[in-house]
């Protein structure tokens, strides 16, 4: 054998008891799983390597299911954020923009679109246009797997543009062609982006045909529905509905319930989504341990403001008279972008900037429109935010539904970014299984292993199990948690010394390695 783990705690992502076993790995996958007390003759694994494993949990390595990687895995070979949290897999192409598929139109516009998540992108070589090449780039070496989604929003920016209109038929084939050529070459799914433009612009017959598509290829769709304020269950709904009619599978994404008309109605959620599920509706949804939000400051402007795209957007701006209409919209009507509810300025922190000279904003609170305005304009739109709209024991009532999994929704840009983007999975071992008791470390693991493995079809991951790829990881149940804070949030987890990708160590006693051991997880044919 390559190597071998004696001694572990197994915590094998099926949600059953642990148990103690000798684990042995052979050309990237698990060769042998032999449980203390196995019967007479059963001889311990050898191996060229042998780890003492005593007093370590050994599970499946976590899956981010909504993860805003997309450009930082190929920037950043380290990529520590995620490979010391134990995250073996990615979920990139979410909330309906990224950069698959595009032409050279759309790949410059959802490059300005979507600084504040990934950067300008100057750094990268975009030698891909569709999502086959994409997924090829990610095959030269990366640091952890991933798998792609569809973003809608920039499908409807290649074929329609920035309009917000209908689209015509013969642009609704073109967005069904370049869905299902995304889908053919491997994307898992399609994402959404609802209260983002230019997804935005989509009526539900369109985003239904498109789920069409994605269904007849056995994938799921995946959207930041239309509100997570007024209105959220309603916008819950909307999406459960549509894809029961395009009979296609469904992953909500960080699936809160924020803002102060939503606090402690986390059960009325659950209850709409338990009664589609016992209804024969295929649903998952994602979280992350914490109550802020993160996104970019100019996506709670209302939507007609970023019809034309990031140009029209600053030329509004510059306008006092439609400047002046903009801050009607947020401060007194509700703001689409902002999910129907009156902005209070107070919740907002500046979390990072795209030009140099504006990180004196850096962890500031945004004081009214004036100053929103005038940072939007000499940041050229690249502000990102936190905001901090969420509630605890909503938190805490969704992560213990059936079907929850976890998801990270990590911007890796800016000086002070969230810290979910760095603690999300040791949050989860740490505080809410450890401290607070709120899930069993067994029922916690699942959440975070099959259950998105499966959602992913993928099957030969997300259990520890003879002959699935070792996408592993190695924790002390005691000390893991999260070092990452709001005054820190770039600090690494503590208590997760060992991370194995394909067999090979990428975290190895606590310190990353060399390796680039991820490749591109496709579409199950």
């Amino acid at each position: 054998m390559d190597l071998v783990f004696h001694d572990a705690e197994v915590v094998d992502g099926t949600g059953g008891p642990s148990y103690r076993a000798d684990v042995a790995i052979d050309g990237g996958r698990i060769a042998a799983i032999v449980k203390e007390g196995a019967a007479a003759g059963c001889q311990r694994p050898t191996a060229r390597r042998v780890v003492d494993a005593e007093g370590l949990v050994l599970s499946p390595g976590f899956i981010d299911m909504h993860a805003h990687s997309d450009l930082a895995l190929l920037r950043d070979p380290d990529h520590s954020a995620k490979a010391a949290q134990g995250v073996t897999l990615e979920v990139l192409g979410q909330d309906g923009l990224s950069y698959a598929p595009v032409d050279d139109r759309t790949l410059a516009e959802v490059r300005k679109a979507i600084t504040g998540w990934n950067g300008s992108g100057d750094d990268i070589d975009f030698d891909w246009r569709t999502v086959g090449e994409y997924l090829d780039r990610l095959d030269r070496g990366i640091a952890v797997n991933a798998a792609y989604l569809i973003p809608q929003g920039t499908v409807r920016m290649y074929a329609v543009g920035w309009d917000d209109r209908p689209a015509t038929e013969a642009e609704l084939d073109h967005m069904r062609r370049l869905v299902a050529e995304g889908m053919e070459q491997g994307a898992v799914g399609m994402s959404s982006g609802l209260t983002y433009t230019p997804g935005m612009y989509a009526k539900d017959a369109e985003l239904t045909e498109l789920c069409k598509v994605v269904a007849g290829y056995g994938g799921y769709y995946c959207p930041h529905h239309r509100s997570y304020g007024a209105g959220a269950l309603e916008a819950y709904q909307e999406m459960v509905t549509l894809t029961r009619e395009a009979g296609c599978a469904l992953h909500l994404a960080h699936a809160t319930m924020n803002f102060g008309v939503n606090e402690g109605r986390a059960p009325e959620l659950l209850a709409l989504l338990d009664e589609a599920l016992d209804g024969g509706a295929d649903i998952s949804l994602d979280t992350y341990p914490y109550t802020p939000g993160c996104t970019t400051l100019v996506a709670v402007l209302p939507s007609w403001a970023s019809e034309g795209g990031p140009e029209a957007v600053l030329a509004r701006l510059r306008d006092d008279a439609t400047a002046e209409r903009i801050r009607h919209h947020l401060e007194v009507i509700g703001s689409d972008g902002c999910h129907g509810v009156p902005m209070d300025w107070d919740t907002i922190e500046v979390s990072g900037v795209s030009e140099a000279a504006l990180t004196d904003w850096v962890g500031r609170r945004v004081d009214g429109w004036e100053s929103a305005r005038r940072l939007l304009l000499e940041d050229r739109l690249g502000t990102t935010i936190l905001q901090h709209v969420g509630h605890e024991e909503n938190v805490r009532t969704i992560m213990r539904h059936r079907v929850h999994t976890g998801g990270s929704d990590g911007i890796l840009q800016g000086l002070k970014p969230h810290p979910r983007a760095y603690g999300t999975f040791p949050r989860y071992l740490g505080r809410y299984v450890r401290e607070l008791g709120v899930l069993s470390l067994e029922e916690c693991v699942a959440h975070l292993t099959s259950r998105p493995a499966a959602r992913l079809r993928l099957p030969d991951r997300g259990v520890v199990r003879e002959g699935h790829i070792a996408d592993l990881v190695l924790f002390d149940p005691e000390t893991v948690g999260a070092g990452a804070t709001y005054e820190s949030p770039r600090t690494l987890p503590t208590g997760i010394p060992h991370v194995l990708v394909n067999g090979e160590f990428v975290m190895e006693d606590g310190n990353r390695t060399s390796a680039l051991a991820g490749r591109s997880v496709r579409r199950a044919r």
